[in-house]
């Protein structure tokens, strides 16, 4: 064999090498991107190369799988949504107690399926593996919180703080979201004047 062969040989066996090695990324690119939809693109946008923010994500993955998780009983399930269904009532009397009771609410939740509630910023890193879906409703939620604390937010901010936390808590219990389940009517075909809803206020 030839020096030009054995040259022409090793080029074909590197870009072989090379596509493999571009077909696996790609390939665990799109996992990454389908299991944790806009939130990939929230932590590209955050960290410094899309490298950087791939590894982000499969530690979170990695410790997520460290977790252990419960499955709420049927039992828990109807007191939490009794608890929602009261806290919505309370709203209409009492809208900046009650977004903080919201968020009490949620990290109680969040605690009984078995994630960290300690650092929020932790917290969305273990509930982005399987909960990526809601988390811009629950930071959003959350700075309307804050900015509630300081006694900064309208009463409009209020009213929609406690929706997004209201899609986080149906995620959790494993409900569609508010407003896609079968039968499941919009805010819009509600009443108005219900008080049960403060989607509608």
């Amino acid at each position: 064999m030839s020096p030009t062969q054995v040259i022409v040989i090793v080029l074909v066996v590197l870009v072989i090498a090379a596509v493999v090695a571009a077909v696996v990324v790609l390939g665990r690119r799109r996992a990454l991107k389908q299991r944790f939809g806009p939130e990939y693109d929230h932590v590209v946008a955050e960290r410094d190369s899309r490298s950087a923010a791939e590894r982000e994500l499969r530690d979170r993955e990695r410790r997520h799988a460290e977790l252990t998780l419960t499955p709420l009983d049927p039992e828990s399930r109807a007191r939490y949504a009794a608890a929602w269904e009261e806290l919505q009532v309370r709203f209409v009397d009492s809208p900046a107690d009650t977004v903080g009771e919201a968020d009490e609410l949620v990290s109680r939740l969040i605690a009984e399926r078995g994630y960290p509630t300690g650092d929020f910023s932790d917290q969305i890193a273990h509930l982005s593996v399987e909960h990526a879906r809601t988390l811009t409703h629950y930071r959003d939620a959350h700075d309307i919180h804050l900015r509630n604390t300081r006694g900064e937010a309208s009463t409009e901010e209020l009213r929609q703080a406690v929706v997004h936390y209201r899609a986080l808590f149906a995620d959790l219990l494993g409900e569609e979201p508010v407003g896609q389940a079968a039968g499941h009517r919009t805010p819009q075909q509600r009443h108005p004047d219900s008080p049960h809803d403060v989607t509608n206020r």
